[in-house]
C-alpha cells in the first residue's frame, strides 16, 4: 500500500468512527459573547489565545455542539465520487450517494432553489445568521452534483447544479460595473465584492452551461470572470477583497488556489472560447512561485509562512492537480504537497488531519470541514 492509500485508508476510516459532524473553526467565533470580547483589545486578546491553545475546551465550555456542514458534505462526496471513479468500489460510491442525499434533504430554508449556508452564525464585515446561504457553500455543492452526473449520468444530480444556478442568478445580489463585468455577492444579505466567491459563481454557471448549452449561464458567468481578471495584480496575484470594497492587500494560498481553480473549469466549460489562459498562467507561476516554501510547504501568505493551514495544504493538491492538463510542470509539487502533509499533519494513531502548525506549538483539532473533507478530496487525486 503506498502513502497515498494508506493516509486514505487512514483518513476514511478515522471518518466512519467519527460520523460526518464535528467542529469547525468559525462555529465559536460567530457567538455573541465571542463577538462582544471581540470588541475590546484585551478580552480580545484573551479569548482569542484561549481558543487557540485550548479550542476543544473553549467549545464545551460555551457549549458548541458538533455539526454536520453541508461544505463538507459536497467535499466529501467530491472525494468519494473521484475515489469510486478511480477505483471502482462500491464503497466510496455508498458514502457519495449518502452525502448527496443528505444534501438534497438539507438545503437552506426559505429560497425556491437549492442552496447551502454553514450551520452557525458568523461575523465578517457583516453579521450573518446560521443557515444563509452562500455562494461559497452553494458552489462547492454544485459542483459535487455536477461530478455525479458527469460520473453516474443521473439526471436529478444535473436538475440540482441547474436551481443552483438559479440561485446564483436570482437570490445573489450581482452589480452591474459596465456592459462586460458583474461580480455576484458572497451571500443574498451582501454587496461585498470577493474574488475567489465572484469565480466559484462563475464556475457553476459555465460548468453547468457545457451540459445544458444555456447561454445565460455563459453570459453571466464570462462577465464575472471579467471582473476579477480586471483586478489581477502585475505579478499575477489577487486581493481576497475587490473595489468598491475596502481592499486590505491581503494575498493568501487557498483563496488564490480558489480562483485558479474557477478559472481552470471555465477553459475546460468554454473551451475555444477562453480567452483568459494568459491571467491564468500568470496567477499560476506567483501561485507556485510566491506561495509555498521550495514548492512544497504552503506559505499562509505571501509575506508569512505561519500558520501552516491545512486548508491550504488540500488546495494546493487539488489545484496543481486540476491544472496538470494545463501546466504539468507544477503536478510535481502537488505531490510534495501531500507527502510533506501526510508526514508533518496526518496524526499517526487516529488518522485525521491537524488544523495549523503554528511557529511554536500545533493545534491538533480535527475540524471536519475544514481538514477531514478537503483532504479526502485532494488525496483522492492522487490515488
Amino acid at each position: 500500500m503506498s502513502m497515498i492509500e494508506l493516509s486514505i485508508h487512514m483518513l476514511d476510516t478515522w471518518i466512519e468512527r467519527n460520523g460526518w459532524a464535528g467542529y469547525d473553526p468559525y462555529d465559536i467565533r460567530g457567538t455573541r459573547l465571542f463577538i462582544t470580547l471581540q470588541k475590546n483589545k484585551y478580552t480580545s486578546f484573551v479569548s482569542n489565545m484561549l481558543l487557540d491553545r485550548f479550542p476543544i475546551l473553549s467549545r464545551k465550555i460555551l457549549r458548541i455542539r458538533r455539526e454536520v456542514n453541508a461544505k463538507a458534505m459536497a467535499l466529501f462526496a467530491r472525494g468519494y465520487l473521484n475515489l469510486y471513479r478511480k477505483t471502482g468500489m462500491k464503497k466510496y460510491l455508498s458514502k457519495a450517494l449518502y452525502c448527496l442525499n443528505w444534501l438534497i434533504k438539507n438545503p437552506s430554508r426559505g429560497y425556491p432553489g437549492f442552496c447551502w449556508g454553514y450551520p452557525f452564525d458568523w461575523q465578517s464585515r457583516i453579521f450573518i445568521p446560521r443557515g444563509t446561504p452562500s455562494s461559497v457553500a452553494t458552489s462547492f455543492a454544485a459542483h459535487a452534483f455536477l461530478d455525479a452526473y458527469e460520473i453516474l449520468r443521473v439526471k436529478k444530480y444535473l436538475e440540482v447544479a441547474k436551481s443552483c444556478c438559479s440561485f446564483i442568478l436570482s437570490d445573489l445580489n450581482i452589480d452591474v460595473i459596465d456592459e462586460n463585468r458583474i461580480c455576484f455577492s458572497y451571500t443574498p444579505l451582501d454587496n461585498f465584492h470577493i474574488h475567489n466567491a465572484n469565480l466559484l459563481s462563475a464556475s457553476v454557471l459555465l460548468r453547468t452551461y457545457r451540459c445544458t448549452k444555456n447561454k445565460k449561464y455563459k453570459e453571466m458567468g464570462i462577465k464575472a470572470i471579467n471582473f476579477t481578471v480586471s483586478h489581477q495584480n502585475e505579478d499575477g496575484s489577487w486581493y481576497y477583497w475587490a473595489p468598491p470594497n475596502k481592499v486590505t492587500h491581503h494575498i493568501d494560498n487557498y483563496h488564490t488556489g480558489f480562483i485558479l481553480e474557477s478559472l481552470n473549469i471555465a477553459r475546460r466549460s468554454l473551451g475555444k472560447e477562453f480567452q483568459y489562459e494568459e491571467n491564468l498562467r500568470k496567477g499560476l507561476k506567483f501561485y507556485a512561485e510566491k506561495l509555498f516554501v521550495s514548492y512544497t510547504i504552503p506559505k499562509f501568505t505571501n509575506k508569512s509562512i505561519y500558520p501552516i493551514d491545512i486548508h491550504s495544504c488540500a488546495q494546493a493538491i487539488i489545484t496543481f492537480c486540476e491544472l496538470a492538463d494545463f501546466e504539468p510542470r507544477y503536478l510535481y509539487v502537488a505531490k510534495n504537497v501531500a507527502r510533506w502533509t501526510i508526514e508533518n499533519m496526518q496524526d499517526k494513531r487516529e488518522g485525521y488531519f491537524y488544523y495549523r502548525i503554528y511557529r511554536h506549538y500545533v493545534d491538533k483539532t480535527p475540524y471536519i470541514r475544514w481538514g477531514q473533507a478537503w483532504m479526502l478530496r485532494a488525496l483522492s487525486y492522487l490515488i
